[in-house]
């Protein structure tokens, strides 16, 4: 059996991150943070997208900003190997 997160992943899914700035129904000048992470198509971010249209249409707190972290925009730096050495004194 194979796992749904393996299956999107293949499709070109990657883990996608946002960090969500939204005012405050009652303090609209005091702002707060939500952390939203699901595996989504980098760059059209359907999933994203979609929550965040739920959240306009459906809550409270005004959106303010949302930054953006997904796999295909940030990767861990990449190590080779070298076939030789340098020694410095």
């Amino acid at each position: 059996m194979i796992d749904g997160d393996f299956r999107r992943r293949i499709a070109g899914y990657g883990l996608t991150t946002a960090a969500i700035l939204y005012r405050m129904p009652d303090h609209p000048s005091l702002l707060q943070t939500y952390v939203w992470q699901d595996y989504d198509l980098h760059p059209e971010f359907p999933e994203l997208r979609k929550f965040l249209t739920f959240w306009s249409r459906r809550l409270d707190g005004a959106l303010h900003s949302v930054t953006v972290a997904h796999d295909g925009l940030i990767r861990p730096a990449e190590l080779r190997g070298l076939s030789g050495e340098f020694v410095l004194h």
